[in-house]
């Protein structure tokens, strides 16, 4: 495998680990995967978050599990030797109060590589229409 493949496989498996860690509210591990400030953009608009800012967003989901029921249709492409880009589609279920609901978005991330650590600098959500 040569070096380009073996980053672009890397990329892939740190977005899943960050999805696990999302869903297990793993705090520690999300926060390891983040640059801060990072680059948001979603059903809420778009913003740049701190580390301060993205814990208190990360603990504002207290209360509502989260499940990944799949990741799909990926794609990427290395920038140079520290950019990698990743397109995705990524399926959802959220638990509420006793409330499932179900969704699929359409998602990119950026990650970038600080002293030999990837991170995830920008990432976007477009929840997609229901087939």
């Amino acid at each position: 495998m040569d070096k380009t493949t073996a980053m672009k496989s890397a990329i892939l498996e740190l977005e899943k680990q960050y999805w696990q860690a999302m869903e297990s509210r793993d705090f520690e591990t999300v926060q390891r995967l983040t640059h801060f400030p990072c680059m948001v953009a979603g059903k809420d608009g778009v913003m740049q978050v701190d580390e301060e800012s993205f814990k208190k967003m990360f603990d504002s989901g207290e209360g509502k599990q989260m499940k990944v029921l799949g990741i799909s249709n990926a794609q990427d492409q290395m920038i140079g030797d520290n950019t990698g880009l990743l397109v995705y589609v990524i399926q959802l279920e959220y638990t509420k109060d006793g409330t499932t609901t179900a969704s699929q978005c359409a998602c990119t991330s950026t990650w970038i590589q600080e002293n030999g650590e990837w991170r995830c600098a920008v990432h976007t959500e477009s929840e997609m229409k229901a087939k």
